[in-house]
């Protein structure tokens, strides 16, 4: 039996919506997501007044105000502190040991954490930072993701007490306070981890904001949303503000693999800057 929907959906709207998240965000929209696509839009079309799809897709121009809550609305945004924890095991006994004896003269190391959602990569990596880089080295973390929702979480940098999961007790006591009172659902991260991250909203398919040189980049479980050329475009961008021999996190289902020759395998989802 065919769903009774509140709203008339009809292919052609899923038509204009799937154009527009690819044209402005490179995430490829499959038909499998008409039912998310659905879900999410009446939510805007509620809050928005519109009385059907027609009248909210009217509202859909680049410039107009809707644009933004309307890609906010479809990009997915899943995370969690020290997610993949490989990687940040690498960071920490490899990575940043390498890079601070390359970097020795200058004493700077910048890291840019692309898609960074909600903060917790970021902070992740800020933590890192803090527990094995000294304290008179000049580090600064970037974190930027197209959602200005989830920048604006992360850059206040208070979650719910029960996402603060893969974070050991030592590290929890050291980088986190709890809330008291009301507020005792809640812990805030140390002023000591926000101090080395700016957060910005980027969409990853428009110029980049600076020329780099950067150190690390993470740019974790985003890529695995666009197609092959896309990806390529985005790697041979990121190569130009990457420093050569500069380390590459992508998540653990994507792969480089006839993508870019910028490039190279290092280990498990790390790769490095290629010279040229």
């Amino acid at each position: 039996m065919a769903k009774v929907r509140e709203f008339e959906f009809t292919p052609k709207h899923f038509e204009l919506v799937r154009k527009l998240v690819t044209e402005h965000t490179g995430i490829m929209v499959t038909d499998a997501k008409q039912d998310m696509v659905y879900s999410r839009l009446v939510r805007r079309i509620r809050q928005t007044g519109s009385e059907n799809f027609d009248n909210y897709c009217e509202l859909l121009s680049p410039d107009s105000e809707e644009f933004t809550p309307f890609i906010n609305a479809l990009t997915t945004n899943l995370t969690s502190f020290f997610r993949e924890n490989h990687h940040f095991e690498m960071l920490a006994d490899s990575v940043l040991p390498d890079i601070m004896f390359k970097n020795k003269m200058t004493k700077k190391i910048r890291i840019w954490s692309a898609g960074c959602s909600t903060g917790m990569e970021p902070y992740s990596i800020a933590i890192v930072v803090r527990e094995n880089v000294p304290p008179d080295w000049d580090v600064k973390i970037l974190a930027t993701d197209l959602d200005t929702n989830v920048i604006a979480t992360a850059a206040e940098g208070i979650y719910d007490y029960d996402k603060i999961t893969g974070v050991s007790e030592d590290r929890f006591n050291t980088w986190f306070r709890r809330g008291s009172g009301a507020n005792s659902d809640k812990v805030k991260v140390s002023k000591k981890l926000k101090e080395l991250i700016t957060y910005k909203q980027l969409n990853l398919l428009h110029d980049f904001p600076f020329s780099g040189p950067i150190d690390i980049i993470f740019c974790r479980n985003v890529v695995i949303y666009f197609d092959k050329l896309t990806q390529s475009i985005l790697f041979d961008k990121f190569a130009k503000v990457h420093r050569n021999k500069g380390y590459l996190f992508i998540g653990h289902s994507e792969t480089l693999y006839n993508v870019t020759k910028q490039y190279k395998l290092h280990s498990n989802t790390m790769y490095t800057k290629e010279e040229f």
